[in-house]
């Protein structure tokens, strides 16, 4: 987890299984041994299991009544993998030697792609072993399936492709230093879909946890910590939790402020992400979501308003200038704040273009701007079903015609027919405030 967001995550399986519970894996021969693994480590859980549960897969399960204050995992800091951890096996030594130097995200990255090619004879195997083989983020999509997506998550996840592209090119001399650790060629080792998928683990998976700065890494930030066991709690928007790590036990500990029933999926919150950026970052989406919303690209805000007004242009400067084209969006309380303002800013008669400010600032202006400013919503939110509903469409024609991308497509279909509920919501509260003002 990045920044100050509370982070693990996984690939989301969907099961077809006729209950609520979930169903132990704890037998598993992978689970056996990470459990092993973790105990040799100082770890000792006892209340959590793994488990498949329908609707989300992969996760954990609680052997006992959860009450909120429940310490629910404390894994101790041997346990965790860091840069620490990193310049401690046989690359440190390369990694600290090379310059420019490399980042605290790559180092891990290298880390991962070179414990996974040494299989067997890796210290890591138990975790590596149930890490996902595939992540289901849209970077790792066809880019026929990525087109489907809305805008501006369609734009993120083209620029998150291209900044991998470009670090795994920026990389491959640092790559080739590392020769002289390997019998097998480092690019058959190091190539790209190696690091895309060491990145997608880091990206999905890491915990918050921030470390001191060392000369032999860039300037970028070193706060990440991979944490097996832990990272097989799932999400869910519904809760709260404390997570950080505790310098009294040198252990990553995370409490529940929320209950959970004996054999109960155990949850922990990522942060308050709307479906697009929880699709973008972890690769699934959250039904009934309460952060979800649904975005209004700037040309379809503009597609309602006459093209002859004469101060179009210096309204589209005032927005662009206040920050008013981005981030406007419908939710499931109705179009957001910040798309009313853009509408009644973009709304304001020639005799009324003097009050800007105040248009900016949500103030009423008019009778008549606040009724075009309601009538562009409505439209807007009707062009936006229609869209909506067109992709479904699309989708569903994919499904049957292209078997491979169907998995990718399903999490697409997903994400859409949550954002076409939020928007028959928003359509409704329109109408009722239309309605109103009549």
């Amino acid at each position: 987890m990045r920044k100050s967001r509370g982070r693990t995550g996984r690939k989301r399986r969907r099961k077809h299984v006729h209950f609520t519970g979930g169903v132990n894996c704890s037998h598993k021969l992978e689970y056996i041994l990470l459990k092993k693994w973790l105990k040799d480590r100082g770890f000792g859980d006892n209340n959590l299991r793994p488990a498949e549960f329908r609707e989300t897969g992969r996760g954990l399960m609680a052997t006992k009544a959860l009450q909120a204050g429940d310490v629910i995992i404390s894994l101790p800091e041997k346990c965790l993998l860091t840069t620490s951890t990193v310049l401690s096996s046989s690359l440190g030594r390369y990694i600290r030697n090379w310059k420019p130097p490399v980042s605290p995200l790559m180092a891990l990255c290298t880390f991962l792609m070179a414990e996974k090619h040494a299989g067997q004879e890796s210290p890591w195997k138990p975790y590596l072993d149930v890490l996902p083989k595939t992540y289901s983020c849209p970077v790792c999509w066809e880019q026929d399936v990525v087109t489907l997506l809305p805008e501006p998550l369609r734009k993120k996840a083209q620029e998150q492709r291209t900044m991998i592209q470009e670090l795994y090119t920026s990389s491959k001399a640092f790559f080739s230093s590392l020769q002289p650790l390997f019998a097998e060629d480092t690019a058959t080792i190091f190539d790209y879909s190696a690091l895309q998928w060491a990145w997608c683990t880091i990206n999905t998976r890491t915990i918050y946890m921030k470390h001191p700065r060392r000369e032999c890494f860039s300037l970028e930030p070193d706060v990440y910590a991979l944490a097996p066991y832990l990272d097989l709690l799932n999400h869910s928007p519904n809760v709260q939790v404390k997570a950080a790590f505790d310098e009294q036990t040198r252990s990553y500990e995370i409490q529940t402020n929320s209950q959970c029933r004996k054999y109960g999926e155990v949850f922990i919150c990522y942060g308050p992400h709307d479906n697009q950026q929880l699709l973008l970052e972890y690769g699934f989406v959250a039904m009934e979501n309460p952060h979800s919303s649904v975005h209004v690209p700037s040309d379809t805000l503009l597609k309602y308003f006459p093209p002859l007004d004469k101060q179009r242009k210096a309204k589209l400067s005032i927005l662009k200038d206040h920050d008013f084209l981005e981030n406007l969006t419908f939710g499931w309380d109705g179009p957001s704040w910040r798309l009313l303002t853009a509408l009644k800013l973009l709304s304001l008669g020639a005799d009324e273009f003097s009050c800007w400010r105040k248009a900016l600032l949500g103030d009423v202006i008019s009778a008549r701007n606040e009724q075009q400013t309601w009538n562009a919503a409505g439209k807007i939110c009707h062009f936006l079903i229609e869209e909506t509903q067109h992709v479904l469409l699309q989708i569903s024609q994919w499904k049957r015609n292209k078997e491979n991308l169907k998995s990718h497509l399903a999490l697409v279909e997903r994400l859409r027919l949550e954002d076409l509920k939020i928007l028959q919501k928003s359509a409704e509260i329109l109408c009722n405030s239309n309605m109103a003002t009549i």
